[in-house]
């Protein structure tokens, strides 16, 4: 079993996406209230209730136009601050693992697709303007130290985002941000074989092991990402 942690508090993460449905496609605001009431899911609660509308400041490399206050669909910003909460996590994890010089092929990984996530954090956060999800703080409990942690951690991080996307892209009603989104999906689609790759032959699943993924609903990666621990603040 891969389990990012130890008696620190990490949980297994061949579980975290074993976890019972919390609620159903779309359900944001029930999302949010299952997920907790502590400092950390009162981070996730605001990914998932961001209200408020986009705030139009030109055009987003080219991909997401601005879009006029109090014009897009709130329920559109809210799955852009979800994507947003993933890509705060995701971009922190790579730049610590970074500043840890793994070296070889896991740091060469890491300052790859960090760069690429920290695009991800500029790009949601210049659509959204104010009304952005703060980014947390974060404690990653060691796992960007070690060089085979931090590939297992890299492997479920990125399936959950690719599963992520997947899961709301259908729930968008802004053709421009569906276009936006469908951007990211296929970069996170290729970190996670990436990751497999690099992993080899250690006992992670092929790069492409299945003809089909299936998305995850919105509580059940809120709930996999509380489950990690790494968002404390």
């Amino acid at each position: 079993m891969n389990v990012v942690g130890n008696e620190r508090g990490y949980t297994p993460m061949s579980d975290l996406f074993t976890l019972e449905e919390l609620d159903s496609d779309g359900a944001i605001r029930e999302t949010a209230e299952k997920a907790g009431v502590d400092t950390r899911s009162g981070f996730l609660r605001k990914a998932g209730l961001g209200a408020g509308a986009i705030v139009g400041g030109g055009a987003l490399m080219g991909s997401l136009p601005a879009l006029a206050l109090g014009a897009t669909p709130k329920s559109d910003v809210a799955i852009l601050n979800f994507a947003l909460t993933l890509e705060y996590l995701e971009a922190a994890f790579y730049t610590q693992a970074e500043s840890a010089n793994l070296g070889g092929k896991a740091g060469a990984l890491a300052r790859v697709i960090g760069g690429h996530e920290r695009a991800h954090v500029g790009f949601l956060k210049g659509a959204l303007g104010r009304a952005a999800v703060k980014k947390p703080k974060f404690d990653f409990k060691g796992t960007t130290q070690d060089a085979n942690k931090f590939l297992e951690t890299a492997r479920v991080l990125e399936d959950a985002g690719v599963a992520a996307y997947a899961g709301q892209g259908p729930n968008l009603k802004t053709k421009a941000i569906v276009k936006a989104a469908l951007s990211i999906h296929s970069v996170e689609a290729r970190h996670a074989a990436w990751v497999r790759d690099v992993i080899g032959n250690s006992g992670s699943p092929l790069p492409a092991p299945n003809a089909f993924d299936s998305p995850k609903t919105k509580g059940q990666i809120l709930a996999a990402v509380k489950g990690t621990g790494f968002i404390v603040g």
